[in-house]
């Protein structure tokens, strides 16, 4: 059997996440779909940095069925350029400004490491998940700033920074590493007062090809957290490179991914293709439903 009956009863995970007094429910998986507002993304980039093209891809994940938008205005692929944060931030408030005016009701996630550019955007735009790829480490103001924003936040786990992280990263073992990053950064967030903290292992973040599907095979290492996690595999070089493909011909593998990731306890995936992410979410769903007959 993929799922026993008994599977969720050994660990009561938090279902809800509360942006702004609107609930999400993570019961089931939901999907997170990628907006990059940046020129250089590795799959995606320079294909929404106009207005019309943002309102027009935010309205399609919508019709797909996306639970929340992340919206990203860095390129944190392998040996990106860093931008100041005037840069983001002119990037960013525009694209953030016109999904909220245009779809008001549909919840955001801001993709940034700098806590000034999500104190300025929640301030001009209203509530948002804060998706901070460092961890707070780039900014030792992030994490007290989430707190008096009272906004969720995802943590996840990199070693080193955009540009240096696949230069050779090592672990003595990647769960127990990782889980020990994890209970250090959960301790100063809730000592920070944040009270909703999503955990991202980092897929692709400073790990070789096997570190990440080590990782993948013991996903379910995470649930002693009780704490919701996100998956973000779509379209990596983990996958079209193992398989031999470029990233445009890398959807099939990633639904795969994503698949084996519901299996090991993702609660979110973050995906370019809402879609066939989706489809895997009510497939999953059902399998589920049918083990608690």
């Amino acid at each position: 059997m993929l799922i026993t009956s008994s599977a969720s009863k050994f660990f009561k995970r938090k279902h809800t996440i509360n942006v702004n007094g609107q609930l999400i429910d993570l019961s089931n998986p939901v999907v997170m779909g990628i907006l990059n507002v940046s020129p250089d993304s590795f799959f995606d980039g320079g294909k929404y940095v106009i207005e019309d093209a943002i309102l027009q891809r935010a309205e399609q994940m919508l019709e797909e069925g996306v639970s929340i938008i992340d919206i990203g205005a860095v390129s944190s692929r392998p040996g990106a350029d860093a931008i100041s944060t005037k840069e983001e931030l002119t990037r960013l408030l525009p694209a953030v400004t016109a999904i909220r005016k245009r779809f008001p009701q549909a919840p955001i996630s801001i993709d940034t490491f700098r806590s000034w550019v999500a104190l300025r955007v929640i301030d001009e735009c209203g509530g948002c998940i804060i998706n901070d790829i460092s961890g707070g480490d780039f900014d030792e103001h992030m994490f007290d700033t989430v707190g008096k924003l009272g906004m969720p936040y995802i943590l996840m786990h990199m070693k080193g920074t955009p540009q240096t992280m696949q230069d050779d990263p090592q672990y003595d073992d990647i769960i127990k590493d990782i889980s020990k990053y994890f209970s250090e950064k959960v301790r100063k967030l809730t000592k920070a007062g944040v009270k909703d903290v999503i955990l991202d292992p980092g897929f692709g973040f400073g790990k070789t090809l096997g570190n990440n599907y080590d990782l993948l095979n013991r996903l379910d290492s995470f649930k002693v957290f009780q704490l919701p996690v996100m998956v973000g595999m779509s379209r990596k070089s983990m996958i079209h490179k193992l398989l031999e493909v470029d990233a445009e011909q890398s959807l099939g593998g990633t639904i795969t991914a994503n698949t084996m990731a519901l299996l090991g306890g993702a609660d979110i995936l973050r995906v370019h293709d809402v879609k066939d992410a989706v489809e895997s979410v009510k497939i999953f769903t059902m399998l589920k439903e049918t083990a608690n007959l």
